[in-house]
């Protein structure tokens, strides 16, 4: 994803600004905590640059005309030099499966105790989210199925809801035969497919 700001905004989560030893602006492109690849947009009046590789940095002095100057920068000296930002940000995302009997919305016995696992690892995070998204195999018509993949995601909402976590924390989704963990025909019946997936964030 590309994004596309100015200098002068502020720290989000794709870059990390700091200070150059001259009065201007450095951004560095981070890493993402899943490894997928990222990108960012810096603009001046002058120039544009993209930074898509890890490290990557961009710099932009004031009073100097041009675009961004790009170069790589030192990974272990920018977690040095930023080591309070770094110790901030949250955790990585953990994610947990749950899969489901045929044609219906009832937990496999196995599956209880991955929800006990990811509800533990919600409650361990200082205002953890938890993201529940449902799946189905390719058995029955789409819309059917965009429905049943949205019952069973409620349906795991609602068992964290019941567990004690907040309501107001947990979003539910339906992803119907999108998405598939095995890819199938039509009309397979693949207990891989027929799951939900918690985020936990």
């Amino acid at each position: 994803m590309l994004r596309r700001f100015s200098l002068l905004s502020a720290l989000f989560s794709l870059a990390l600004l700091s200070a150059c030893s001259t009065p201007g602006t450095r951004v560095v492109l981070l890493p993402q905590a899943d490894g997928k690849p990222s990108a960012v947009i810096v603009s001046t009046e002058d120039g544009v640059e993209t930074l898509s590789e890890p490290f990557e940095r961009a710099t932009a002095a004031v009073g100097k005309r041009g675009a961004p100057v790009v170069d790589k920068a030192d990974p272990e000296r920018v977690k040095a030099d930023n080591k309070a930002l770094f110790d901030l940000m949250p955790p990585p995302a953990q994610r947990f499966t749950l899969y489901f009997e045929a044609g219906g919305t009832v937990l496999t016995p196995a599956s209880l105790a991955v929800m006990s696992e990811a509800l533990a690892a919600a409650l361990a995070r200082s205002g953890g989210e938890i993201v529940v998204t449902g799946h189905t195999d390719t058995v029955g018509a789409v819309n059917r199925n965009d429905e049943l993949s949205r019952s069973r995601a409620l349906l795991v909402r609602q068992l964290f809801v019941a567990r004690g976590f907040p309501a107001a924390r947990v979003e539910a989704v339906g992803r119907g035969e999108r998405d598939l963990a095995i890819p199938t025909a039509d009309e397979v019946n693949e207990p891989r497919n027929r799951r939900v997936t918690i985020e936990v964030r």
